[in-house]
């Protein structure tokens, strides 16, 4: 029996430093992204004419869209986790491209929002945006870096998603063993929940 416990013990040791592994992981980024909320902070209090009116220059109709997209994905996340816990492959299969699917809508709408700005002329080291003062280079420069930052995040949560289907659909994860779809779903609502705090900082207040 001691042997037993021994064995059980083993093998819940290595699942709970994985856990532990993914929830400092997402730790450090929401440290990372709190120093660069705070940097914004500061910035916006020292520029806030500046910050407002070079704000003004951003779409709001395409952040609340992108809002609305990077949530249903973290819904549909959580219905392919449901569906693996029961067992059911091809439901899991059908969120999971959901959400690759919800996550190329979001990469593609913020791209066509990045190049609106720079065919504009409004990106870090144009000249047009350099005349427009130090209080607008820094908006923009903030507004690339947070927003490219999140962007490469949800990138790299897009190409583990598709590895996490491909060992789906080969029967390789399954309801026995659904720790690493639970690891990436943890990823992508960190992603969403970061993107629900840039959204306000940029295109609301």
């Amino acid at each position: 029996m001691s042997q037993s416990l021994s064995m059980t013990g083993n093998l819940s040791k290595p699942k709970e430093t994985s856990l532990s592994g993914v929830w400092l992981f997402i730790f450090i980024e929401l440290l990372l992204f709190a120093g660069l909320f705070l940097l914004y902070a500061v910035y916006r209090y020292k520029n806030g004419m500046a910050f407002d009116l070079a704000a003004s220059e951003l779409s709001v109709a395409s952040g609340v869209w992108n809002t609305i997209i990077i949530l249903s994905g973290s819904l549909v996340m959580a219905f392919a986790s449901i569906a693996i816990r029961k067992g059911n492959k091809m439901a899991a299969l059908f969120w999971l491209l959901g959400v690759l699917f919800i996550g190329f809508m979001f990469l593609v709408n913020r791209y066509f929002e990045w190049k609106g700005r720079i065919d504009f002329g409004l990106f870090p080291g144009s000249e047009e945006l350099a005349r427009l003062g130090h209080g607008d280079v820094l908006f923009f420069g903030l507004y690339f870096f947070m927003t490219g930052l999140h962007a490469l995040h949800l990138l790299a949560g897009f190409v583990v998603l598709i590895y996490v289907t491909s060992k789906v659909n080969n029967n390789s994860l399954g309801a026995n063993n659904y720790a690493l779809l639970d690891k990436t779903g943890t990823y992508w609502h960190l992603a969403t929940l970061i993107w629900v705090l840039i959204f306000p900082l940029f295109y609301l207040l």
